[in-house]
């Protein structure tokens, strides 16, 4: 369920204008053949806006547009900005159309949530108690982190592979993916609706 909160009731954060960040963008569709993201849309920061991140790679924000706020990580778009993604059902909470034109106010935020940790981790995660109880004490960043590394690959072979290392990586000592690339692209998606 969602909890809705409407702009006069945003947290000061948000509030803050030096740290807010301002744009407009087009709410674009994304074709593809994937049932579970048609009628998504996707959301670019302006490259000059962009750069008002600390980070070229990931950065989880509070954003707000049509009063709705809401909790996402940005990632870099492959040329030299960031995207994300609206669902169909956070565009229909917002009352916000693909083709469209709004207004959006972004703010970085230093707290991460917790990640959506796909089936299959999870339960390579549960079938070994150490290092399920490696992954509970590892800050949610990390584990951010650890579930791009692994939706990353475009093989498939590799992306079943992934799980698996998560387990012997982490027993190893490994708190984070070794020589993974903050700045390559996932599919962010609306996080939490706030």
């Amino acid at each position: 369920m969602y909890n809705i909160n409407t702009m006069s009731k945003l947290d000061s954060k948000i509030k803050n204008k030096n740290n807010v960040i301002h744009f407009k963008a087009k709410l674009s569709e994304i074709k593809n053949n994937n049932k579970d993201s048609q009628n998504d849309a996707l959301i670019t920061l302006q490259k000059d806006k962009s750069l008002l991140l600390p980070s070229r790679g990931m950065n989880m924000i509070e954003g707000l547009v049509n009063e709705i706020k809401f909790r996402v990580l940005l990632e870099p778009d492959g040329n030299g900005s960031h995207w994300f993604i609206i669902d169909k059902k956070f565009q229909k909470i917002a009352n916000i159309y693909i083709g469209n034109t709004y207004d959006f106010k972004i703010k970085l935020i230093k707290e991460y949530p917790e990640p959506i940790i796909p089936k299959d981790v999870k339960k390579a995660l549960e079938s070994d108690p150490v290092a399920f109880n490696l992954w509970n004490n590892i800050t949610p960043m990390a584990r951010w982190d650890w579930i791009q590394w692994i939706e990353l690959p475009k093989l498939n072979k590799t992306r079943e592979e992934r799980p698996t290392k998560l387990i012997s990586m982490l027993r190893s000592g490994k708190s984070r993916p070794c020589c993974f690339n903050r700045t390559l692209s996932t599919q962010p998606k609306i996080v939490e609706i706030l």
